[in-house]
């Protein structure tokens, strides 16, 4: 769902060296939501096929339980998101009968939590999402296979893009005043800064957008979200679903 907002994604807006905020190889764990064929004992391999499970709640208020069968929540997330209006989505890290564990949008960076299925629709995409920070460049996979290379900026010293494994929360259509910032589409990332707790009105949610100034895309000058030319960030709306893997590291 695409919503037309004001961006409150913290640090996203920061850039060039005026103004100095806060900031493995492999790929990406195949254990988020990872369905694996398995090759019979034959001369011919099977190459497993990553597939990500993407949980859209369908009650007001999904209830994160810290194990499967607990009596109560330990937290709860609204739907829709009060920030941008847009479905609540979980990332699926395992299956467990009724019960499902999920990565949450929420500090600390990397939280899971126990949510009923009962309490969301499930889908699936074979998408995932590598940003390399040294290298100032992202890759998306389709299955096993690259499909969109791209050079990003990303979080400059004072304020590192927090590494780790992610998925994208949201779809925002960027309001044409925020623009020159954020450029025309922005994603909202569980990812949150490790330096930056409150900045502009937000609470330093990371993410990827395009910008005004692609002088900035390949260099480390933000501060922590991932930037893109307005034509890679276009492209990418019309690629993805939300609920993607995102690994960003070194």
């Amino acid at each position: 769902m695409l919503t037309i907002v004001v961006l409150l994604l913290a640090g996203c807006s920061g850039g060039g060296d005026k103004r100095p905020a806060a900031t493995g190889t492999a790929r990406p764990p195949d254990t988020v939501g990872l369905t694996t064929t398995v090759a019979p004992p034959t001369t011919t391999t099977t190459i497993p096929v990553p597939t990500y499970v993407v949980a859209t709640a369908q009650v007001a208020r999904v209830g994160v339980y810290p194990e499967p069968g607990a009596a109560a929540p330990a937290r709860t997330f609204a739907h829709p998101n009060p920030t941008y209006g847009s479905p609540r989505v979980f990332l699926v890290k395992e299956e467990q009968g009724d019960w499902l564990n999920v990565y949450l949008p929420a500090r600390p960076n990397g939280s899971t939590g126990w949510i009923k299925a009962s309490d969301v629709s499930l889908s699936e995409h074979h998408y995932r999402i590598e940003v390399a920070l040294s290298e100032h460049k992202m890759m998306v996979w389709e299955k096993n296979d690259v499909v969109y290379e791209a050079p990003v900026g990303v979080g400059q010293a004072a304020t590192p893009s927090t590494q780790g494994i992610f998925y994208t929360t949201e779809l925002i259509a960027v309001v044409p005043d925020q623009r020159a910032a954020y450029g025309p589409f922005a994603y909202g990332l569980s990812a949150y800064s490790e330096v930056l707790y409150d900045f502009g009105g937000g609470d330093g949610q990371m993410g990827i957008h395009g910008t005004g100034d692609p002088s900035s895309v390949g260099r480390s000058v933000s501060n922590g979200c991932i930037r893109m030319t307005n034509d890679a960030i276009t492209h990418l709306r019309g690629l993805l679903p939300i609920g993607v893997p995102v690994e960003i590291r070194a």
